[in-house]
Protein backbone atom coordinates (compact mmCIF):
# COMPACT_ATOMS: atom_id res chain seq x y z
CA UNK A 1 0.00 0.00 0.00
CA UNK A 2 1.74 3.57 -1.28
CA UNK A 3 1.97 6.11 1.68
CA UNK A 4 -0.70 7.95 0.06
CA UNK A 5 -3.30 4.86 0.52
CA UNK A 6 -1.94 5.21 4.08
CA UNK A 7 -2.46 8.62 4.71
CA UNK A 8 -6.23 8.41 3.28
CA UNK A 9 -6.87 5.79 5.27
CA UNK A 10 -5.43 7.23 8.94
CA UNK A 11 -7.37 10.60 7.87
CA UNK A 12 -10.59 8.58 7.46
CA UNK A 13 -10.13 6.87 10.36
CA UNK A 14 -8.83 10.34 12.30
CA UNK A 15 -12.63 11.47 11.22
CA UNK A 16 -14.44 8.86 12.13
CA UNK A 17 -14.26 10.00 16.27
CA UNK A 18 -17.79 10.37 17.58
CA UNK A 19 -17.70 12.93 20.81
CA UNK A 20 -19.71 11.74 23.42
CA UNK A 21 -20.68 13.93 25.98
CA UNK A 22 -23.79 14.16 28.53
CA UNK A 23 -26.36 17.19 28.67
CA UNK A 24 -29.14 18.39 31.15
CA UNK A 25 -32.73 19.28 30.71
CA UNK A 26 -32.27 22.82 30.46
CA UNK A 27 -29.15 22.78 28.36
CA UNK A 28 -30.98 21.11 25.56
CA UNK A 29 -33.44 23.59 25.23
CA UNK A 30 -31.49 26.54 25.91
CA UNK A 31 -29.52 25.36 22.61
CA UNK A 32 -32.56 24.78 20.97
CA UNK A 33 -33.99 28.33 21.57
CA UNK A 34 -30.82 29.88 20.59
CA UNK A 35 -31.19 27.76 16.99
CA UNK A 36 -28.20 25.86 17.78
CA UNK A 37 -29.88 22.51 17.45
CA UNK A 38 -32.48 22.13 15.03
CA UNK A 39 -34.62 19.65 13.76
CA UNK A 40 -34.32 18.50 10.36
CA UNK A 41 -37.47 18.27 8.57
CA UNK A 42 -37.54 14.44 7.36
CA UNK A 43 -40.23 12.96 5.64
CA UNK A 44 -42.25 11.62 8.13
CA UNK A 45 -44.11 12.90 11.19
CA UNK A 46 -42.15 13.66 14.47
CA UNK A 47 -44.50 14.89 17.41
CA UNK A 48 -45.08 11.70 19.52
CA UNK A 49 -49.16 11.45 21.05
CA UNK A 50 -49.05 12.78 24.43
CA UNK A 51 -49.48 9.54 26.31
CA UNK A 52 -45.79 8.03 24.11
CA UNK A 53 -44.42 11.99 25.91
CA UNK A 54 -46.03 11.00 29.31
CA UNK A 55 -44.31 7.67 29.76
CA UNK A 56 -40.92 9.89 28.55
CA UNK A 57 -40.97 11.70 31.74
CA UNK A 58 -42.13 8.97 33.88
CA UNK A 59 -39.19 7.36 33.16
CA UNK A 60 -36.99 10.22 33.60
CA UNK A 61 -38.14 10.71 36.78
CA UNK A 62 -38.06 6.80 37.19
CA UNK A 63 -34.10 7.05 36.83
CA UNK A 64 -34.61 4.97 33.78
CA UNK A 65 -32.31 5.42 30.00
CA UNK A 66 -34.67 6.40 27.64
CA UNK A 67 -31.66 6.00 24.36
CA UNK A 68 -28.69 8.42 23.46
CA UNK A 69 -29.71 11.42 20.80
CA UNK A 70 -27.46 11.45 17.69
CA UNK A 71 -26.63 14.95 16.92
CA UNK A 72 -24.85 15.99 13.80
CA UNK A 73 -22.82 19.34 13.78
CA UNK A 74 -21.89 20.96 10.33
CA UNK A 75 -22.80 24.33 8.42
CA UNK A 76 -24.60 22.22 5.74
CA UNK A 77 -27.69 24.05 5.63
CA UNK A 78 -30.72 21.16 5.94
CA UNK A 79 -34.30 21.56 5.55
CA UNK A 80 -35.56 22.29 9.34
CA UNK A 81 -38.91 23.05 11.32
CA UNK A 82 -39.58 26.77 11.42
CA UNK A 83 -41.99 26.13 14.19
CA UNK A 84 -43.16 23.39 16.76
CA UNK A 85 -46.94 23.90 17.19
CA UNK A 86 -47.46 27.42 18.31
CA UNK A 87 -44.00 27.93 19.19
CA UNK A 88 -41.73 29.28 16.26
CA UNK A 89 -38.39 28.61 16.31
CA UNK A 90 -35.35 30.98 15.84
CA UNK A 91 -32.91 30.87 12.62
CA UNK A 92 -29.62 30.05 12.32
CA UNK A 93 -26.84 33.23 11.28
CA UNK A 94 -25.06 31.82 8.02
CA UNK A 95 -22.09 29.52 7.93
CA UNK A 96 -22.67 29.13 11.31
CA UNK A 97 -22.80 25.71 12.98
CA UNK A 98 -25.71 23.90 13.61
CA UNK A 99 -26.34 20.49 15.69
CA UNK A 100 -29.00 18.64 13.60
CA UNK A 101 -30.89 15.59 15.56
CA UNK A 102 -30.30 12.56 13.55
CA UNK A 103 -31.64 10.14 16.15
CA UNK A 104 -33.91 11.17 19.25
CA UNK A 105 -35.40 14.02 17.38
CA UNK A 106 -39.15 12.15 18.81
CA UNK A 107 -38.41 12.43 22.42
CA UNK A 108 -36.37 15.89 22.30
CA UNK A 109 -39.95 17.50 20.39
CA UNK A 110 -41.73 15.63 23.17
CA UNK A 111 -39.83 17.21 26.05
CA UNK A 112 -39.36 20.50 24.65
CA UNK A 113 -43.27 20.44 23.73
CA UNK A 114 -43.65 19.92 27.48
CA UNK A 115 -40.86 22.17 28.49
CA UNK A 116 -42.48 25.14 26.36
CA UNK A 117 -45.94 23.91 26.91
CA UNK A 118 -46.55 23.74 22.86
CA UNK A 119 -49.97 23.49 22.03
CA UNK A 120 -50.06 21.09 18.16
CA UNK A 121 -53.09 20.24 16.15
CA UNK A 122 -53.33 16.89 15.01
CA UNK A 123 -55.42 14.97 12.82
CA UNK A 124 -58.02 17.94 13.78
CA UNK A 125 -57.61 18.03 17.39
CA UNK A 126 -55.56 20.18 19.36
CA UNK A 127 -52.98 18.66 21.74
CA UNK A 128 -51.70 20.85 25.18
CA UNK A 129 -48.54 19.51 25.88
CA UNK A 130 -49.44 21.78 29.33
CA UNK A 131 -51.77 18.45 29.76
CA UNK A 132 -49.32 16.21 31.72
CA UNK A 133 -49.12 15.87 34.97
CA UNK A 134 -47.12 14.23 38.06
CA UNK A 135 -49.60 12.15 40.22
CA UNK A 136 -47.92 12.97 44.07
CA UNK A 137 -49.07 10.23 45.66
CA UNK A 138 -47.65 7.81 43.21
CA UNK A 139 -43.88 5.65 43.75
CA UNK A 140 -41.17 5.92 41.75
CA UNK A 141 -40.39 1.97 42.79
CA UNK A 142 -43.91 0.91 41.73
CA UNK A 143 -45.07 -0.10 38.32
CA UNK A 144 -47.57 2.15 37.90
CA UNK A 145 -47.02 5.09 36.05
CA UNK A 146 -47.06 8.16 38.05
CA UNK A 147 -47.09 10.37 35.13
CA UNK A 148 -50.32 10.67 33.11
CA UNK A 149 -52.31 12.67 30.48
CA UNK A 150 -55.81 13.34 32.75
CA UNK A 151 -56.52 14.22 36.05
CA UNK A 152 -59.23 11.74 37.88
CA UNK A 153 -62.60 13.66 38.54
CA UNK A 154 -62.19 12.28 41.91
CA UNK A 155 -58.82 13.43 42.76
CA UNK A 156 -57.59 15.08 45.65
CA UNK A 157 -56.76 18.57 45.75
CA UNK A 158 -53.48 19.27 45.13
CA UNK A 159 -52.62 15.66 44.41
CA UNK A 160 -51.44 16.13 40.41
CA UNK A 161 -49.46 19.28 39.20
CA UNK A 162 -48.42 20.01 35.90
CA UNK A 163 -44.60 19.16 34.29
CA UNK A 164 -44.79 21.87 32.71
CA UNK A 165 -45.72 24.40 35.41
CA UNK A 166 -43.19 22.52 37.47
CA UNK A 167 -40.08 23.34 34.85
CA UNK A 168 -41.23 26.88 34.47
CA UNK A 169 -42.14 28.08 37.41
CA UNK A 170 -40.24 28.70 41.13
CA UNK A 171 -41.25 26.44 43.87
CA UNK A 172 -42.47 29.45 45.73
CA UNK A 173 -45.71 30.03 43.44
CA UNK A 174 -47.12 26.54 44.50
CA UNK A 175 -48.06 27.66 47.98
CA UNK A 176 -51.08 28.25 48.74
CA UNK A 177 -52.70 25.76 45.60
CA UNK A 178 -50.86 22.61 46.79
CA UNK A 179 -50.44 21.45 50.43
CA UNK A 180 -47.63 22.30 52.05
CA UNK A 181 -46.23 19.22 52.89
CA UNK A 182 -45.89 17.76 49.17
CA UNK A 183 -43.66 21.34 48.73
CA UNK A 184 -40.69 18.67 49.09
CA UNK A 185 -41.84 16.61 46.77
CA UNK A 186 -42.28 18.69 43.69
CA UNK A 187 -38.68 20.01 44.59
CA UNK A 188 -37.68 16.32 44.18
CA UNK A 189 -39.54 16.20 41.06
CA UNK A 190 -38.45 18.90 39.68
CA UNK A 191 -34.34 18.00 40.68
CA UNK A 192 -34.99 14.92 39.13
CA UNK A 193 -35.84 16.00 35.85
CA UNK A 194 -33.89 19.35 35.41
CA UNK A 195 -30.76 17.56 36.86
CA UNK A 196 -31.62 14.24 34.84
CA UNK A 197 -27.86 13.50 32.27
CA UNK A 198 -29.22 12.89 28.79
CA UNK A 199 -26.64 10.99 26.95
CA UNK A 200 -25.63 12.19 23.46
CA UNK A 201 -23.38 11.82 20.53
CA UNK A 202 -22.22 14.45 18.17
CA UNK A 203 -20.24 13.85 14.98
CA UNK A 204 -18.75 16.96 13.85
CA UNK A 205 -18.42 17.94 10.00
CA UNK A 206 -18.83 14.80 8.59
CA UNK A 207 -20.50 14.70 5.45
CA UNK A 208 -23.56 13.99 5.12
CA UNK A 209 -23.35 10.40 3.95
CA UNK A 210 -20.83 9.33 6.12
CA UNK A 211 -23.23 11.07 9.51
CA UNK A 212 -26.16 8.84 8.18
CA UNK A 213 -23.87 5.56 7.91
CA UNK A 214 -22.74 6.64 11.32
CA UNK A 215 -26.33 7.11 12.31
CA UNK A 216 -27.79 3.99 11.11
CA UNK A 217 -24.98 1.56 12.68
CA UNK A 218 -25.72 3.34 15.89
CA UNK A 219 -29.17 3.28 15.70
CA UNK A 220 -30.35 -0.09 16.42
CA UNK A 221 -33.64 0.43 17.59
CA UNK A 222 -35.65 3.30 15.69
CA UNK A 223 -36.41 3.58 12.33
CA UNK A 224 -33.56 3.88 10.23
CA UNK A 225 -33.70 6.99 7.80
CA UNK A 226 -34.30 6.60 4.06
CA UNK A 227 -32.07 7.89 1.48
CA UNK A 228 -35.13 10.12 0.06
CA UNK A 229 -35.52 11.38 3.64
CA UNK A 230 -32.06 12.60 3.99
CA UNK A 231 -32.39 14.05 0.33
CA UNK A 232 -35.48 15.93 1.05
CA UNK A 233 -33.34 17.63 4.13
CA UNK A 234 -30.46 18.28 2.26
CA UNK A 235 -31.35 19.33 -1.27
CA UNK A 236 -34.12 21.97 0.36
CA UNK A 237 -33.17 25.58 -1.03
CA UNK A 238 -35.51 28.22 0.16
CA UNK A 239 -34.53 30.61 -2.12
CA UNK A 240 -34.89 28.83 -5.08
CA UNK A 241 -38.52 27.04 -4.43
CA UNK A 242 -36.77 23.90 -3.67
CA UNK A 243 -38.68 21.22 -1.43
CA UNK A 244 -37.66 18.22 -2.50
CA UNK A 245 -40.86 15.92 -0.76
CA UNK A 246 -43.08 18.88 -2.61
CA UNK A 247 -41.50 17.75 -6.02
CA UNK A 248 -42.01 14.23 -5.64
CA UNK A 249 -46.06 14.72 -4.68
CA UNK A 250 -46.55 16.97 -7.85
CA UNK A 251 -44.23 14.27 -9.29
CA UNK A 252 -46.96 11.82 -8.73
CA UNK A 253 -49.79 13.16 -8.13
CA UNK A 254 -49.94 16.30 -10.31
CA UNK A 255 -51.57 20.08 -9.55
CA UNK A 256 -53.32 22.50 -10.42
CA UNK A 257 -50.12 23.85 -12.63
CA UNK A 258 -48.46 20.71 -13.29
CA UNK A 259 -51.07 17.99 -14.77
CA UNK A 260 -48.04 15.62 -16.27
CA UNK A 261 -47.79 13.43 -13.19
CA UNK A 262 -47.12 9.48 -12.77
CA UNK A 263 -50.68 8.79 -11.64
CA UNK A 264 -52.25 9.94 -15.11
CA UNK A 265 -49.90 7.44 -16.69
CA UNK A 266 -50.85 4.54 -14.31
CA UNK A 267 -47.38 4.81 -12.71
CA UNK A 268 -47.98 6.22 -9.20
CA UNK A 269 -46.17 2.97 -7.50
CA UNK A 270 -43.22 3.83 -8.62
CA UNK A 271 -41.41 4.47 -5.02
CA UNK A 272 -39.59 7.94 -4.15
CA UNK A 273 -36.02 5.22 -4.31
CA UNK A 274 -36.11 5.06 -7.59
CA UNK A 275 -37.05 8.60 -8.24
CA UNK A 276 -33.77 9.33 -6.40
CA UNK A 277 -32.13 6.50 -8.77
CA UNK A 278 -33.14 8.23 -11.71
CA UNK A 279 -31.01 11.54 -10.80
CA UNK A 280 -28.07 9.93 -10.00
CA UNK A 281 -28.08 7.66 -13.18
CA UNK A 282 -28.43 11.32 -15.33
CA UNK A 283 -26.52 12.90 -12.37
CA UNK A 284 -23.84 10.66 -11.87
CA UNK A 285 -24.15 7.88 -14.07
CA UNK A 286 -24.34 5.88 -10.55
CA UNK A 287 -27.45 5.01 -8.24
CA UNK A 288 -25.79 3.19 -5.55
CA UNK A 289 -27.57 5.37 -1.70
CA UNK A 290 -23.58 6.51 -0.96
CA UNK A 291 -23.85 7.82 -4.76
CA UNK A 292 -26.88 9.75 -4.24
CA UNK A 293 -25.83 11.44 -0.65
CA UNK A 294 -23.13 12.78 -2.32
CA UNK A 295 -24.30 14.68 -5.16
CA UNK A 296 -24.24 18.68 -3.88
CA UNK A 297 -27.30 20.19 -3.57
CA UNK A 298 -26.97 22.51 -6.56
CA UNK A 299 -26.40 19.30 -8.71
CA UNK A 300 -29.53 17.78 -7.80
CA UNK A 301 -31.93 20.64 -8.12
CA UNK A 302 -30.23 21.13 -11.67
CA UNK A 303 -30.59 17.91 -12.87
CA UNK A 304 -34.56 17.29 -11.63
CA UNK A 305 -36.52 18.87 -14.47
CA UNK A 306 -34.32 17.01 -17.55
CA UNK A 307 -34.64 13.69 -14.90
CA UNK A 308 -38.73 14.06 -15.00
CA UNK A 309 -38.23 14.87 -18.81
CA UNK A 310 -36.65 11.90 -19.53
CA UNK A 311 -38.95 9.51 -17.25
CA UNK A 312 -41.02 10.88 -19.04
CA UNK A 313 -39.83 9.73 -21.83
CA UNK A 314 -39.09 6.58 -20.85
CA UNK A 315 -42.90 5.94 -19.40
CA UNK A 316 -44.04 7.35 -22.96
CA UNK A 317 -42.03 4.73 -24.91
CA UNK A 318 -42.98 1.60 -22.29
CA UNK A 319 -46.96 2.53 -22.74
CA UNK A 320 -46.88 3.29 -26.27
CA UNK A 321 -44.33 1.26 -27.75
CA UNK A 322 -44.10 -1.80 -25.60
CA UNK A 323 -47.32 -1.19 -24.63
CA UNK A 324 -47.16 -2.12 -21.03
CA UNK A 325 -50.25 0.36 -19.87
CA UNK A 326 -49.12 0.35 -15.89
CA UNK A 327 -46.22 -0.05 -13.66
CA UNK A 328 -47.60 -3.23 -11.59
CA UNK A 329 -47.10 -5.07 -14.69
CA UNK A 330 -42.94 -4.16 -15.05
CA UNK A 331 -40.55 -7.07 -14.51
CA UNK A 332 -38.86 -4.81 -12.55
CA UNK A 333 -39.68 -0.73 -11.52
CA UNK A 334 -35.46 -0.09 -11.74
CA UNK A 335 -35.99 -1.14 -15.45
CA UNK A 336 -37.02 2.86 -15.58
CA UNK A 337 -33.55 3.95 -14.64
CA UNK A 338 -31.60 3.07 -17.74
CA UNK A 339 -34.14 3.70 -20.19
CA UNK A 340 -34.40 7.14 -18.33
CA UNK A 341 -30.78 7.11 -18.72
CA UNK A 342 -30.89 6.38 -22.27
CA UNK A 343 -33.51 9.23 -23.26
CA UNK A 344 -31.56 11.80 -21.35
CA UNK A 345 -28.52 10.99 -23.44
CA UNK A 346 -30.77 11.44 -26.68
CA UNK A 347 -31.91 14.42 -25.22
CA UNK A 348 -35.56 12.78 -25.21
CA UNK A 349 -35.44 12.78 -28.84
CA UNK A 350 -37.70 10.04 -30.31
CA UNK A 351 -35.71 6.76 -30.68
CA UNK A 352 -35.36 5.00 -34.22
CA UNK A 353 -37.26 2.16 -35.59
CA UNK A 354 -33.54 -0.02 -34.50
CA UNK A 355 -33.31 1.70 -31.03
CA UNK A 356 -36.44 0.83 -30.35
CA UNK A 357 -36.44 -2.57 -30.96
CA UNK A 358 -33.18 -2.90 -28.94
CA UNK A 359 -34.74 -1.09 -26.19
CA UNK A 360 -37.71 -3.71 -26.39
CA UNK A 361 -35.12 -6.57 -26.25
CA UNK A 362 -33.01 -5.20 -23.43
CA UNK A 363 -36.75 -5.14 -21.01
CA UNK A 364 -37.29 -8.20 -21.91
CA UNK A 365 -34.17 -9.94 -21.52
CA UNK A 366 -34.05 -8.37 -17.83
CA UNK A 367 -37.32 -10.29 -17.02
CA UNK A 368 -36.74 -12.95 -18.69
CA UNK A 369 -33.15 -13.47 -17.09
CA UNK A 370 -34.68 -11.94 -13.44
CA UNK A 371 -31.57 -10.08 -13.99
CA UNK A 372 -32.36 -8.26 -11.36
CA UNK A 373 -33.20 -10.71 -8.67
CA UNK A 374 -29.86 -9.60 -6.75
CA UNK A 375 -26.92 -6.96 -6.79
CA UNK A 376 -29.25 -5.08 -9.08
CA UNK A 377 -27.67 -1.70 -8.19
CA UNK A 378 -24.27 -3.27 -9.96
CA UNK A 379 -26.27 -4.46 -12.81
CA UNK A 380 -27.88 -1.47 -13.80
CA UNK A 381 -24.91 0.89 -13.58
CA UNK A 382 -23.29 -2.02 -15.83
CA UNK A 383 -26.45 -1.99 -18.06
CA UNK A 384 -25.77 1.93 -18.73
CA UNK A 385 -23.14 0.53 -21.06
CA UNK A 386 -25.43 -1.12 -23.14
CA UNK A 387 -28.04 1.72 -23.12
CA UNK A 388 -24.65 4.10 -24.57
CA UNK A 389 -24.42 1.45 -27.62
CA UNK A 390 -28.26 2.01 -28.44
CA UNK A 391 -27.98 5.10 -28.31
CA UNK A 392 -25.06 5.05 -31.01
CA UNK A 393 -27.74 2.62 -32.49
CA UNK A 394 -25.68 -0.41 -31.99
CA UNK A 395 -26.93 -3.68 -30.34
CA UNK A 396 -25.39 -4.16 -27.27
CA UNK A 397 -23.91 -8.15 -26.75
CA UNK A 398 -26.11 -10.58 -25.12
CA UNK A 399 -26.36 -14.18 -24.08
CA UNK A 400 -29.56 -14.75 -25.05
CA UNK A 401 -30.68 -18.73 -25.57
CA UNK A 402 -33.67 -19.41 -27.63
CA UNK A 403 -37.01 -19.56 -25.24
CA UNK A 404 -37.93 -23.33 -24.85
CA UNK A 405 -41.60 -23.91 -24.34
CA UNK A 406 -41.84 -26.94 -22.73
CA UNK A 407 -40.22 -24.87 -20.13
CA UNK A 408 -42.75 -22.37 -20.26
CA UNK A 409 -45.60 -25.32 -19.46
CA UNK A 410 -43.97 -26.01 -16.12
CA UNK A 411 -43.96 -21.93 -14.99
CA UNK A 412 -46.11 -21.51 -12.18
CA UNK A 413 -47.81 -17.77 -12.14
CA UNK A 414 -46.70 -15.23 -9.98
CA UNK A 415 -47.81 -11.79 -9.82
CA UNK A 416 -44.41 -10.81 -8.15
CA UNK A 417 -41.79 -13.05 -10.35
CA UNK A 418 -40.34 -10.91 -13.32
CA UNK A 419 -40.17 -13.88 -15.30
CA UNK A 420 -43.76 -14.41 -15.46
CA UNK A 421 -44.34 -10.00 -15.37
CA UNK A 422 -42.39 -10.50 -19.07
CA UNK A 423 -44.94 -12.82 -20.23
CA UNK A 424 -47.57 -10.54 -18.67
CA UNK A 425 -46.33 -7.72 -20.68
CA UNK A 426 -46.79 -10.05 -23.36
CA UNK A 427 -49.85 -10.31 -22.81
CA UNK A 428 -50.47 -6.32 -22.35
CA UNK A 429 -48.63 -6.06 -25.52
CA UNK A 430 -51.12 -7.42 -27.81
CA UNK A 431 -53.88 -5.64 -26.39
CA UNK A 432 -56.35 -7.85 -25.06
CA UNK A 433 -59.70 -7.96 -26.16
CA UNK A 434 -62.73 -8.22 -23.98
CA UNK A 435 -64.24 -12.08 -24.41
CA UNK A 436 -67.86 -10.63 -24.24
CA UNK A 437 -67.67 -7.46 -25.98
CA UNK A 438 -64.48 -7.35 -27.94
CA UNK A 439 -63.67 -4.04 -26.04
CA UNK A 440 -60.47 -3.20 -25.00
CA UNK A 441 -59.66 -4.39 -21.61
CA UNK A 442 -58.22 -1.94 -19.42
CA UNK A 443 -55.76 -2.99 -17.01
CA UNK A 444 -55.52 -0.80 -13.40
CA UNK A 445 -52.69 -0.74 -10.96
CA UNK A 446 -55.15 -1.49 -8.27
CA UNK A 447 -56.75 -4.77 -9.88
CA UNK A 448 -52.86 -6.12 -10.48
CA UNK A 449 -51.63 -6.14 -6.91
CA UNK A 450 -51.54 -9.74 -6.21
CA UNK A 451 -52.33 -13.16 -7.76
CA UNK A 452 -55.87 -13.24 -6.99
CA UNK A 453 -56.75 -9.81 -8.70
CA UNK A 454 -59.43 -8.97 -11.00
CA UNK A 455 -57.57 -8.56 -14.13
CA UNK A 456 -56.19 -12.41 -14.24
CA UNK A 457 -58.22 -14.79 -15.04
CA UNK A 458 -57.46 -18.61 -15.45
CA UNK A 459 -58.52 -19.37 -19.16
CA UNK A 460 -59.80 -23.28 -17.50
CA UNK A 461 -60.83 -22.13 -14.27
CA UNK A 462 -59.42 -23.87 -11.13
CA UNK A 463 -62.80 -24.90 -9.91
CA UNK A 464 -63.17 -26.41 -13.19
CA UNK A 465 -60.47 -28.10 -13.24
CA UNK A 466 -60.73 -29.01 -9.63
CA UNK A 467 -63.95 -30.87 -10.19
CA UNK A 468 -63.27 -32.02 -13.45
CA UNK A 469 -59.24 -32.64 -14.50
CA UNK A 470 -57.33 -35.56 -12.19
CA UNK A 471 -54.28 -33.85 -10.49
CA UNK A 472 -54.73 -30.59 -13.01
CA UNK A 473 -52.41 -28.04 -11.87
CA UNK A 474 -54.22 -24.53 -12.74
CA UNK A 475 -51.69 -21.85 -11.64
CA UNK A 476 -49.87 -21.97 -14.74
CA UNK A 477 -48.79 -19.02 -16.32
CA UNK A 478 -50.08 -20.03 -19.32
CA UNK A 479 -53.47 -20.68 -18.07
CA UNK A 480 -53.23 -16.62 -17.09
CA UNK A 481 -55.41 -14.62 -19.30
CA UNK A 482 -55.98 -10.58 -19.27
CA UNK A 483 -59.76 -9.89 -18.60
CA UNK A 484 -61.83 -7.75 -17.12
CA UNK A 485 -63.11 -8.41 -13.62
CA UNK A 486 -66.87 -8.25 -14.74
CA UNK A 487 -66.64 -10.76 -16.92
CA UNK A 488 -64.11 -12.56 -14.47
CA UNK A 489 -66.24 -12.94 -11.75
CA UNK A 490 -70.14 -12.82 -13.80
CA UNK A 491 -70.11 -14.36 -16.57
CA UNK A 492 -67.36 -17.27 -16.55
CA UNK A 493 -66.99 -18.05 -13.12
CA UNK A 494 -66.68 -22.15 -12.74
CA UNK A 495 -68.10 -22.91 -16.12
CA UNK A 496 -65.85 -24.89 -18.68
CA UNK A 497 -64.16 -23.20 -21.39
CA UNK A 498 -65.99 -24.67 -23.76
CA UNK A 499 -69.16 -23.54 -22.51
CA UNK A 500 -68.50 -20.33 -21.65
CA UNK A 501 -66.95 -19.34 -25.21
CA UNK A 502 -69.89 -21.25 -27.12
CA UNK A 503 -72.04 -19.18 -24.53
CA UNK A 504 -70.04 -15.75 -25.72
CA UNK A 505 -69.99 -16.69 -29.13
CA UNK A 506 -73.50 -15.76 -29.29
CA UNK A 507 -73.23 -11.91 -28.13
CA UNK A 508 -69.65 -11.34 -29.76
CA UNK A 509 -69.34 -12.49 -33.31
CA UNK A 510 -65.67 -11.30 -33.14
CA UNK A 511 -64.67 -14.01 -29.92
CA UNK A 512 -61.93 -15.75 -32.67
CA UNK A 513 -60.52 -12.17 -33.04
CA UNK A 514 -60.91 -11.88 -29.41
CA UNK A 515 -59.28 -14.89 -28.66
CA UNK A 516 -56.16 -14.08 -30.62
CA UNK A 517 -55.39 -11.28 -28.72
CA UNK A 518 -54.56 -13.64 -25.92
CA UNK A 519 -52.37 -15.77 -27.69
CA UNK A 520 -54.98 -18.19 -28.45
CA UNK A 521 -54.85 -18.90 -32.54
CA UNK A 522 -58.41 -21.18 -32.62
CA UNK A 523 -60.88 -23.00 -30.94
CA UNK A 524 -59.99 -26.14 -32.16
CA UNK A 525 -56.31 -25.67 -32.34
CA UNK A 526 -55.77 -25.08 -29.05
CA UNK A 527 -58.31 -27.98 -27.60
CA UNK A 528 -60.87 -25.71 -26.47
CA UNK A 529 -63.47 -27.87 -27.71
CA UNK A 530 -62.95 -30.68 -26.07
CA UNK A 531 -62.17 -28.99 -23.04
CA UNK A 532 -58.11 -30.67 -23.05
CA UNK A 533 -56.46 -28.72 -20.74
CA UNK A 534 -52.88 -30.67 -21.52
CA UNK A 535 -53.55 -29.80 -25.47
CA UNK A 536 -54.11 -26.22 -24.32
CA UNK A 537 -51.41 -25.54 -22.32
CA UNK A 538 -48.98 -27.07 -24.50
CA UNK A 539 -49.83 -25.15 -27.68
CA UNK A 540 -50.53 -21.91 -25.54
CA UNK A 541 -47.18 -22.36 -24.40
CA UNK A 542 -45.75 -22.82 -27.40
CA UNK A 543 -47.36 -19.10 -28.83
CA UNK A 544 -45.94 -17.90 -25.89
CA UNK A 545 -42.12 -18.78 -26.10
CA UNK A 546 -42.24 -17.82 -29.99
CA UNK A 547 -43.97 -14.27 -29.34
CA UNK A 548 -41.05 -13.77 -26.47
CA UNK A 549 -38.22 -14.86 -28.65
CA UNK A 550 -39.76 -12.27 -31.34
CA UNK A 551 -38.98 -9.82 -28.68
CA UNK A 552 -35.55 -10.81 -27.88
CA UNK A 553 -34.89 -10.67 -31.61
CA UNK A 554 -34.56 -14.38 -31.96
CA UNK A 555 -35.26 -16.18 -35.07
CA UNK A 556 -37.22 -19.34 -34.32
CA UNK A 557 -37.66 -22.66 -36.72
CA UNK A 558 -41.05 -22.96 -37.72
Amino acid sequence: MSDQQHGNKAEIHTLLQPENHNKKYESLFVEIDSGQIKLPMFQREFVWEKEQSAKLIDSILKGFPIGTFIFWKTREELRSYKEVGNHTLPETPKNDYVQYILDGQQRITSLYAIRKGIRITKDGKEIDYQDIFINLNGKLDDDEPIVTTEIPQDAEQGRYVSVHKLLTKNISDFFGSIPIEVIPLIEFYKGRLVNYDFSTITIKDYPIEIACEVFSRINTGGKALTVFEIMVAKTYDEAKGFNLADKYDVLRDGSDEDKKCLALTKFETIPNSLIMQCVAAICKRAIRGRDILKIKREDFIAHWVPMTESLFSAIDFIRSELRVPVSHLLPYPALLIPITYFFYKTNNKKQTLNQGKLLEQYFYWVGLTERYQSSSDSKIIEDFNKMDKIVEDQAPEYTIKEINYEEIKLVHFSSGNAFCKSILCLFAYNQPKSFDTNGSVILDNSNLKIATSRNYHHFFPKKYLKDNVNDAEPNLISNITLIDGYSNKHIIGKKSPKEYIEKLSSKNTEIAESLKSHLISSVGGFGIDENNYEKFIDRRSKAIADALCKKLLIATEK
